[in-house]
């Protein structure tokens, strides 16, 4: 934070979302456990993917955090980013709540259709493992390790022949 701490442009900042105050912005952006390193329009941030360490976190800050397309910066949108920001600023307040609003059950329907996926790789590794461990359990007891031991045994008393 001390590096950005005299930029006009560049805002590095910390939030205890543990603290009642705070606890809202958090819910608002997502925050659900830390670390979480957001970035980008403070109303459409987006979650960090890249490296924790100092030097990782510097070099994206110096390349990413600047203004960016937004309303309060349209200038630096393209065509198509401004049609669409004049687009949803035309709209009726009740009409923008309500796209925004389906738009976010679209999210929590990924995100339900993502973890019933993942549960049910989860079921299927759980079930393959058990599968794997009983196939191991009755090769082992198939006499596998003795044929092993007489195999070395074999080949010690073959190689002291040999001597």
């Amino acid at each position: 934070m001390d590096a950005f701490a005299d930029s006009t442009t560049q805002l590095v900042a910390d939030v205890d979302c543990t603290d009642e105050v705070a606890k809202p912005l958090c819910e608002t952006h997502g925050v659900k456990g830390f670390p979480t390193i957001k970035w980008g329009d403070p109303s459409d941030l987006v979650d960090y993917q890249g490296g924790r360490d100092y030097d990782s976190l510097k070099k994206f800050a110096d390349e990413n955090l600047k203004p960016v397309c937004s309303p309060s910066n349209i200038d630096l949108c393209d065509d198509a980013k401004k049609a669409d920001i004049e687009k949803f600023m035309a709209m009726a307040p009740a009409d923008l709540d309500a796209a925004i609003a389906a738009k976010d059950a679209e999210n929590d329907d990924a995100e339900k259709e993502f973890k019933s996926f993942v549960e049910g790789l989860q079921k299927s590794y759980e079930e393959a493992m058990t599968a794997k461990d009983a196939k191991l359990e009755v090769i082992k007891n198939s006499g596998l390790g003795l044929m092993k031991s007489v195999k070395a045994t074999n080949a010690k008393a073959a190689g002291s022949d040999e001597l």
